[in-house]
């Protein structure tokens, strides 16, 4: 009698929790601690927002605060220095760490406390959200909670690359704002390369009169491209900071040194070692062999750019690059070999170290750290240095151990030029794929670095490269929902951290942003169908799936999908001709651009487009675009630039009498060195050469020839369709193509069997 009546006493104390815990907000990221207050605040156009006149931090959250809820709510709360019943109020109190706040929303109001104008910014982003947990315009009543929260690292960041596609100072500035209500709060912004140039230095402007454009790389016989390019005057550069520092955003600048130097040899040839440049090699992509020299008076150039760069940015670190430096021009040239002689420098390793520690006496000469990529640890690293350790996280372990600072940001996993799926949505990128789920489950503090050195690691960040990012949209898909997951690792307390939690909070997040400005990528909630045809039969085999396992709702009678619709449970037949329509669902909810809908028939299940496609390899996937047209849609290309070859897998072969294969022509613009030799082609039998079709495996019988005469001169897509010999059943069919060379390099957008 004794237990149930301690049950029952359990079972009372639980039940008057339960409603109030389900009106808890979605957060991100995650709070330290998030719990239940009493009653529930109504929030509309006459509550007022209360902050000190003479407190310019808290004036500058209130004015944030008023910005995001006029953006997404439709008004604009009044802000002043005082307010007569519940209002929203900041306060000054000590909190804890920098960044850290506490906000209270009871029946009285909603009161934000911080010791700083972080916290205070942030306290502010975390009422919005609580506000905006449904969309919808007017006030809002926000149920009562509290928060205590402080971040787990102090750098959470992004790296935006502006060298390689260029982007708008007003982009950058829309960034920002994404950041901010995430809560991240360092953009490393990459400003130079070899492609080009953007950041204007008085005391050279050719470098970005001559290396801030280029002309894009075409295939031969395409139409010239327009020039690309841009690059940032010194008066938008402080807009962007100003910007950025409302929002808690430092912006750490990035000039590479002593490679990735194309750009400023372009301008100024003095700076390189003599090696000419064939034209157009600014449009390649890769890693270049041409670097800076080391003689003084290029140091001179080196220090002016940073003196300009150091009185623009007040971000304590400057990043000097240091990565991918090819030594064969120092190696080859007499001049610095005899300096190197003269200076007792061993090996071109050592020089680059020597080079690097001339480049942070000035750094600190100017009260500044230097931070660079962890190669700069090779050869020995100035005492004072931070490394961004981007090729796993080797270098992040080396410098801890060492007692050097560190910032995590390993590839492939914290890249964001490899894309988030497979699919006629996805944009151009590495063809590594690194869902969010993937960046999500990445550890910043790995049990590799010792506890006591745990310290060094300062945070991480997620880096964009932009070969394959040409517009600012691709760039924003790219950077979010992944970027969600970055702030949340590197806010969050470890024991918070859950996916599928994580998955129902990142969505109202995504859809709040739009206010914002952002499309992000529906790469983790779309649903995606795979097919499983057998020649002669009248239905095919569905499978529905999405990266996040959300639940699945789907329809096969053309009618709309919704939350009465039936659950995806298993694999099921559709009648051919159908027509397929699913979508993910959370909360009872559609989650937007995650549905498909599909017409399938007798065509559709005897076609595959590149993407559905297998890579023979898996060397260097690329999902590349099509240099044609100027303007306008243009195809994307899923290839190994390495070994150009694919396989279409349980291939509906039976019955079918041509074969019928989609193909474009793209420039081979990469920089891979002596690499080029290892990339092979059988000869062809033609001028133009061919694509080969064969079954089984890549050595198995070839069974279609396609001559590539129809296709050449066509900078845009071709047809080519031949006879195939009878097969039965399923099959895999290997294509591949015949060449003299890889210039230019063909690739397939899709492959139909024709009956």
């Amino acid at each position: 009698m004794k237990s149930y009546r301690h049950l029952l006493i359990a079972l009372l104390v639980a039940l008057p929790s339960t409603p109030a815990a389900a009106q808890l907000p979605k957060l991100l990221p995650v709070p330290v601690e998030l719990k239940e207050a009493e009653g529930a605040f109504r929030i509309g156009p006459a509550t007022a927002i209360v902050a000190a006149s003479d407190d310019k931090g808290a004036r500058n959250a209130a004015e944030r605060l008023a910005a995001l809820v006029r953006g997404s709510r439709g008004f604009a709360p009044p802000i002043g220095a005082s307010a007569k019943g519940p209002a929203i109020r900041f306060r000054r109190a000590p909190t804890g760490d920098a960044e850290s706040y506490r906000l209270e929303v009871t029946s009285a109001g909603a009161t934000i406390i911080a010791g700083d104008d972080a916290g205070l910014l942030y306290g502010a982003v975390t009422l919005w959200q609580a506000m905006t947990q449904t969309a919808g315009q007017g006030a809002v009543t926000v149920p009562g909670f509290a928060v205590s929260d402080t971040p787990r690292f102090h750098w959470r960041g992004l790296m935006l690359d502006s060298a390689r596609h260029f982007q708008s100072a007003d982009y950058v500035r829309k960034l920002i704002d994404w950041m901010a209500v995430n809560k991240l709060n360092t953009l490393h912004w990459h400003l130079v390369d070899d492609q080009g140039w953007r950041i204007e230095i008085k005391k050279y402007p050719k470098l970005t009169e001559v290396s801030g454009w280029r002309s894009p790389a075409i295939a031969p016989g395409a139409p010239p491209l327009p020039k690309v390019g841009g690059f940032y005057t010194q008066d938008e550069i402080r807009a962007v900071i100003a910007y950025a520092a409302k929002r808690n955003v430092t912006i750490v600048p990035e000039i590479e040194m002593p490679g990735h130097a194309l750009a400023a040899i372009r301008a100024y040839s003095w700076l390189g070692t003599g090696t000419p440049i064939p034209p157009g090699t600014e449009s390649d992509w890769g890693v270049f062999p041409w670097l800076y020299n080391v003689d003084d008076r290029t140091f001179g150039f080196l220090e002016d750019v940073l003196g300009e760069v150091i009185a623009l940015f007040p971000s304590k670190y400057i990043h000097v690059g240091g990565d991918e430096a090819v030594k064969d021009q120092w190696k080859a040239s007499p001049t610095i070999q005899a300096q190197m002689k003269a200076l007792g420098i061993k090996d071109e390793t050592a020089l680059q170290s020597w080079f690097v520690h001339r480049i942070e006496k000035f750094v600190t000469g100017k009260g500044r750290r230097l931070i660079g990529w962890d190669e700069i640890l090779e050869g020995g690293m100035p005492e004072g240095a931070t490394i961004t350790s981007w090729r796993g996280i080797d270098g992040a372990i080396a410098a801890a151990k060492a007692g050097h600072d560190a910032v995590l940001s390993p590839a492939p996993t914290l890249y964001f030029d490899n894309r988030q799926g497979f699919g006629p949505s996805e944009p151009p990128g590495r063809g590594h794929l690194i869902d969010l789920k993937t960046v999500y489950a990445f550890d910043p503090a790995p049990d590799a670095i010792p506890a006591e050195q745990q310290h060094h690691i300062l945070g991480l960040q997620a880096n964009l490269w932009a070969e394959h990012v040409r517009t600012e949209a691709r760039s924003a898909w790219a950077t979010f929902p992944r970027a969600s997951a970055v702030a949340e690792i590197g806010w969050s307390r470890e024991a918070e951290r859950n996916f599928p939690d994580f998955v129902t909070r990142v969505i109202p997040q995504m859809e709040r942003m739009r206010s914002l400005g952002l499309t992000s990528a529906s790469s983790a909630f779309e649903v995606h169908a795979d097919l499983d045809y057998k020649p002669g039969e009248g239905a095919v085999g569905v499978t529905l799936a999405n990266q996040a396992s959300l639940e699945m709702r789907y329809t096969t009678d053309g009618r709309a999908v919704t939350a009465k619709s039936p659950v995806y449970t298993a694999s099921f037949q559709l009648k051919l001709p159908g027509a397929l329509k699913a979508s993910a669902f959370v909360d009872g909810r559609a989650v937007p651009g995650a549905a498909i809908a599909r017409q399938i028939d007798a065509r559709a299940v005897r076609r595959r487009g590149d993407e559905e496609l297998k890579t023979c390899t898996n060397k260097v996937v690329l999902a590349l675009e099509d240099d044609y047209p100027a303007t306008g849609k243009r195809a994307i290309f899923l290839t190994d630039i390495f070994n150009p070859c694919w396989l279409y897998e349980a291939a509906p072969v039976g019955g079918a009498k041509q074969i019928a294969i989609e193909v474009g022509q793209i420039p081979f613009n990469f920089q891979i060195g002596n690499d080029i030799n290892h990339i092979k082609f059988a000869p062809p039998a033609t001028p133009a050469g061919e694509f080969e079709v064969r079954a089984g495996t890549c050595q198995g019988p070839r069974i279609a020839v396609l001559p590539l005469a129809p296709a050449v001169g066509n900078p845009g897509i071709t047809r080519l369709v031949a006879p195939i010999e009878p097969r039965q059943g399923n099959e895999t069919l290997c294509i591949s193509y015949t060449a003299k060379g890889v210039e230019p390099m063909w690739a397939v957008e899709s492959v139909e069997l024709v009956p």
